[in-house]
């Protein structure tokens, strides 16, 4: 198996950082499809746990909760049924962002309902500890 060196994964990093399409990454950086959704994925799950492990304990005082939309391959409207069990479709981004801090306590990424900003504020209960008066 092929390992990237270092130089590539933060060549390739930051492209997407820097709002690029995947494909348009794979055609900057050489790399293959796969390659870069690869390490996107790998990405992702190391920033999850560094901000587990990092915002744990934080004190507050305001918390700002927002949702963002966003679709997954095409817009609910556009996608038949198959393509919705597929995962295709509209997607939300919640956050809960430290009003002083500008830190975001939690983050996630599913359906707009009030199960999905249930949880979110759920998570910030358990990592935020209330600032005292």
């Amino acid at each position: 198996m092929n390992r990237l060196s270092t130089a590539k994964r933060a060549q390739i990093v930051m492209a997407l950082v820097e709002e690029n399409s995947i494909r348009s990454t794979c055609r900057m950086t050489g790399a293959a499809k796969g390659t870069v959704l690869s390490l996107l994925s790998r990405l992702g799950t190391a920033c999850a746990a560094f901000h587990d492990e990092t915002v744990g304990g934080v004190t507050t005082r305001r918390i700002q909760a927002d949702e963002v939309w966003s679709f997954v391959r095409a817009k609910m409207k556009n996608a038949s049924q198959e393509k919705v069990a597929a995962g295709w479709g509209d997607v939300w981004t919640w956050t809960a962002i430290d009003a002083d801090s500008k830190l975001i306590a939690s983050y996630l990424v599913g359906q707009r309902g009030a199960d999905w900003s249930n949880a979110v504020l759920e998570d910030v209960r358990r990592v935020c500890r209330t600032a005292s008066s």
